[in-house]
């Protein structure tokens, strides 16, 4: 036993990181173009550093619509989701389970747990598990479920463990029960916020279609490329919130006081803590 627990403490607590070191980056999200909302900026400039960004979403998405659904509508999102791959520079996987029916089974966890080792991930993202969407929920408890379970041999047997536990993140949200996102790092996108939203935009069926439709505003959206972009732009163009402002304050310095756009990420308590030098090794772009 005394063993055990000796090589799970080195497990969690060896360093993970050396400078010049490409990172694998993983992001979870419920459905095709929830990770593109979250982390979509901090993909880009992370793969134009050179790293290794993978975005996958646990459902095809086969009820996001008001028009159609099933398997129609899942091909339509899975070739919206490779398309904005493409663009944002990240691989793009969509996972063959029912938008709207995700749950926290022992199936979807082995899953889970089978992605981030087949990625070698260094850095998972996921949600927190406390959302307005059940699969959004379960997304992040899945998530948290295999944060430990990707080191044990016998889970997922077929697929070698990690030999070291990840980092794990929590994207940012407003959610405030039972507790309120506090963001450990802060990125800022400005440089490549219209390189975001383009990506973005590949979801045609979502941003300009279905989410529309949902807010009574489907009669609003412009028939033309640029009036969408300028239209999904203004909507994602939300002021930063105060906190995530401090923390980017914290990594950038006085430069942070004029960022627009910033992604904020939580530090889970599950996997490996990352020190301070350990994260600007993870997101480069924090250096001063």
């Amino acid at each position: 036993m005394k063993k055990i627990i000796l090589l799970a403490y080195l497990i969690l607590w060896t360093p993970l990181f050396s400078q010049n070191e490409k990172i694998n980056v993983i992001v979870f999200g419920a459905h095709p173009d929830d990770c593109d909302i979250d982390t979509g900026g901090t993909a880009i400039l992370l793969a134009k550093m050179g790293h290794n960004v993978k975005f996958v979403s646990l459902t095809n998405g086969d009820a996001g619509h008001y028009a159609m659904g099933g398997g129609e509508l899942a091909k339509i999102r899975i070739a919206e989701a490779e398309e904005a791959g493409k663009r944002f520079g990240v691989a793009y996987s969509v996972l063959d389970n029912h938008d709207g029916e995700l749950m926290p089974t022992l199936e979807n966890r082995l899953k889970v747990i089978r992605e981030i080792r087949k990625w070698n991930a260094d850095v998972v993202i996921a949600p927190r598990p406390n959302d307005y969407h059940p699969d959004h929920r379960y997304t992040g408890v899945l998530v948290q479920d295999a944060a430990y379970m990707v080191i044990v041999p016998n889970v997922a047997p077929e697929v070698p463990p990690l030999q070291k536990n990840p980092v794990f993140l929590y994207s940012e949200d407003s959610f405030q029960k039972p507790s309120p996102f506090e963001p450990d790092i802060a990125v800022i996108i400005d440089p490549v916020f219209d390189q975001k939203i383009y990506a973005m935009s590949a979801h045609k069926s979502q941003f300009f279609e279905w989410l529309p439709w949902t807010s009574g505003n489907l009669d609003k959206v412009p028939k033309d490329e640029e009036g969408r972009l300028k239209m999904l732009a203004t909507w994602r163009s939300q002021p930063p919130r105060e906190a995530l402002l401090k923390c980017a304050e914290k990594w950038y310095g006085p430069k942070a006081s004029g960022a627009k756009h910033i992604e904020g990420f939580e530090i889970c308590e599950y996997g490996k803590q990352p020190t301070d030098e350990e994260i600007k090794i993870i997101f480069p772009m924090l250096q001063r």
